[in-house]
């Protein structure tokens, strides 16, 4: 069994644990545990094969965007990542030879209940909770759903402490805290109804919005509606890149942060945005070793404190890389990685291989704003926040969603008050990109203790400051984006070091031996890694070697989940030091390979595996409508509505020379989901196997 049984940050649930089969092989799962989590929690990463060509397939989104986790469970096919597993479930791999279910049996009619709400809030992230929350102060009939069994969206993935501001969004705190305060303000406003395990269908053009609750169907009328729908992640073109083991980043933190399984040993990452270093950090929270990370700018995109905090254990992190294939026979095996130029063209002589049984893609996301898109053409009052809206952090999302909240209540003649201008100002600093990384300050006191601050990029942050009692770390101008400064006095509490979000303060203490100092370090990787007594290497700010020092103390803060490893060190290098360094960086195997742009085997659409020589010769032919390349090739007619493929395809003709105006979009399906037909008119039906049960127990 592969589950994570000691985490320095979350704790395991007790659950009961369940029985079911995968092609007739007994597991175990536990209770209201998803049937993807189940089946890597014991050792299953094939989870179909093609029809086309046999090829095994796993998870991609484990967000019930794609269907590339598709199982047959008691006959029927389903989505295994927001499908759980029950007691005696039978489970087994999809083939292209899978017989569905011959019967379908009529068992009663029921009626499709219809109910009015002032409010529809689609999607319980962030802004859709801080959205919620809005109008429930003022008694505003609210309904918020959300697919999941959990409220809080990506926050329940997040096991870091989050940046932005104490005051507006919870900074400091933990992001599966943070969803649970959120969730938690809800109760306070019985105006606001909560559905979990409610699946938004469609918005129709009769103002009715369709929902899918457990197996009971509701048309919703609303006033207004949000769209708080967050964002799904982009795909990226290379050869293999649909081996089992090759999926989102947003997967892999499903799996490991909010099911507590661990499908990794060796994990290669794609992408130096945010998404891709923190799914890094967790990783090594996690007990996973993180062979590398490539970004194909000249810098990571997100906050250097998250890349310094891979680089400061020892994880290497290579800037001007692209990922050239995966490899493997039944799933991934090797990386191979390049250098590119300035034209982010691989460079002949820089190949390098890596093992990795896992590589993540964090290349971006792409908001889903498909329901907002439908309740605008149907003349609804449609308003959309957060990631649907714009990507960016979830504090900013948060307070989009407060903003849009207001202007709702505006629409519904409840608040007249235009929404503050300040608020939009506030907005803009939560989303902004990180700015310019100044020089490590220089030590221009002679106090005994102190706090050094190895935060230097200029982003939206302020917990160290508030949390200060003697008001003595102060930024260096009136906006959090300015970076902080030690100007006053400390006791060595402690308490900006265990609250900052980027573990970029130290405490340095002369006081019981001015000649040989101590550093307190933040360390949250593993309890009873580090213990009083070890020789532990140091790093710095930006990962540099400092060489050894002695552990004096390791103070464990567990109401914060945070560890405190004090350390002996030389005075030169008290002020420098800022980690421990875990891991040793791997050179990897030189492997020269054909540097062609991309292979023509390349898969584009996973759902009818398409590939990019398809769809290149089709353009080439002509082609420009991307429902005509749909007829002709079959990319985009999958189970997933070409939710995975459409950013690809609008590349392979950006590359192919096609101005993008010249490009016919597809037509939108008019469900969003799959979903039993019978739903729809109160049908419940029940499959062969289902009625051959019932006639046994009769």
């Amino acid at each position: 069994m592969e589950r994570i049984t000691e985490h320095p940050v979350l704790q395991p649930e007790e659950r009961k644990t369940i029985k079911f089969t995968f092609d007739g092989k007994s597991c175990e799962a536990l209770e209201g545990e998803m049937i993807s989590s189940a089946l890597y929690a014991n050792g299953v990463k094939i989870f179909s094969r093609h029809h086309k060509d046999s090829a095994p397939q796993g998870i991609f989104c484990a967000n019930g965007q794609c269907a590339q986790c598709s199982v047959i469970a008691d006959g029927l096919t389903v989505k295994s990542c927001v499908t759980a597993a029950r007691e005696g479930m039978r489970v087994e791999t999809l083939r292209g030879e899978a017989r569905l279910p011959r019967v379908a049996c009529v068992q009663e009619f029921g009626r499709v209940e219809e109910l009015d709400f002032d409010a529809l809030i689609i999607g319980a992230g962030p802004s859709g909770l801080a959205a919620a929350a809005e109008l429930g102060k003022l008694g505003v009939k609210t309904l918020i759903i959300d697919d999941k069994d959990r409220f809080g969206g990506k926050l329940v993935l997040q096991t870091h402490k989050f940046f932005g501001s104490v005051e507006d969004c919870y900074a400091g705190t933990r992001g599966v805290d943070i969803a649970s305060k959120l969730e938690e303000q809800l109760k306070e406003y019985p105006s606001v109804q909560a559905w979990k395990n409610a699946v938004c269908l469609a918005v129709f053009s009769d103002r009715k919005v369709g929902v899918l609750r457990g197996d009971k169907y509701y048309l919703i009328r609303p006033k207004a509606v949000v769209s708080a729908t967050g964002a799904r992640e982009k795909s990226l073109a290379f050869p293999g890149n649909t081996l089992p083991g090759v999926y989102g980043a947003g997967a892999f933190q499903t799996l490991v942060n909010r099911d507590l399984v661990r499908p990794a040993k060796r994990l290669f990452i794609v992408g130096g945005g945010n998404v891709g270093l923190i799914a890094g950090y967790h990783a090594l929270q996690a007990g996973i070793q993180v062979v590398g990370l490539i970004e194909a700018q000249a810098r990571c995109g997100g906050y250097k404190v998250h890349e310094d905090k891979l680089k400061r254990l020892g994880v290497p992190v290579y800037t001007r890389h692209t990922i050239l294939r995966a490899e493997g026979k039944e799933g991934l095996e090797t990386v191979t990685i390049a250098a590119v130029d300035e034209k982010f063209r691989p460079v002949p002589g820089t190949e390098k291989k890596f093992e990795a049984d896992t590589l993540l893609i964090a290349v971006g996301l792409s908001s889903v704003d498909e329901f907002h898109a439908q309740a605008k053409e149907a003349g609804m009052e449609a308003f959309v926040c957060g990631d649907a809206e714009e990507i960016a952090e979830a504090s900013a999302a948060m307070f989009s969603g407060k903003i849009t909240a207001h202007k709702v209540l505006k629409s519904l003649g409840v608040m007249a008050a235009p929404v503050p201008p300040f608020w939009y100002d506030r907005l803009e600093v939560l989303k902004s990109r990180p700015g310019v990384t100044k020089e490590p300050a220089k030590k221009e006191h002679d106090r005994k203790v102190y706090p050094v601050l190895h935060c230097r990029q200029e982003i939206p942050c302020n917990p160290c400051v508030t949390v200060c009692p003697k008001k003595s770390i102060k930024l260096s101008g009136e906006s959090i984006m300015n970076t902080p400064q030690f100007t006053g006095d400390c006791i060595g509490c402690y308490k900006c070091l265990v609250i900052c979000p980027g573990l970029a303060i130290t405490i340095v203490d002369y006081r019981k031996d001015p000649a040989n100092p101590s550093v307190a370090i933040p360390f949250e990787i593993g309890r009873g890694l580090v213990k009083k007594g070890d020789r532990v290497r140091l790093t710095g700010w930006e990962g540099a070697d400092l060489g050894e020092a002695e552990v004096l103390d390791v103070k464990d803060f567990k109401a914060e989940n945070t560890m405190i490893v004090i350390v002996k060190a030389r005075p030169e290098i008290v002020d420098l030091a800022a980690s421990l360094k875990l891991y040793s960086e791997e050179a990897g195997v030189k492997a020269p390979a054909e540097l062609a742009a991309a292979d023509d085997e390349t898969v584009i659409c996973r759902c009818e595996r398409v590939s990019l020589g398809e769809v290149r010769r089709a353009i080439r032919g002509g082609l420009r409508d991307l429902n005509q390349l749909k007829a002709v090739t079959r990319a985009g007619m999958g189970a997933c509505g070409s939710k995975t493929c459409s950013a690809l395809l609008l590349n392979v003709f950006r590359s192919e020379g096609v101005d993008l105006k010249e490009v016919t979009g597809f037509t939108r399906r008019p469900l969003f989901v799959e979903a039993p037909l019978g739903v729809f008119s109160g049908v419940k039906c029940q499959t062969e196997a289902d009625e051959k049960a019932s006639w046994s127990g009769f």
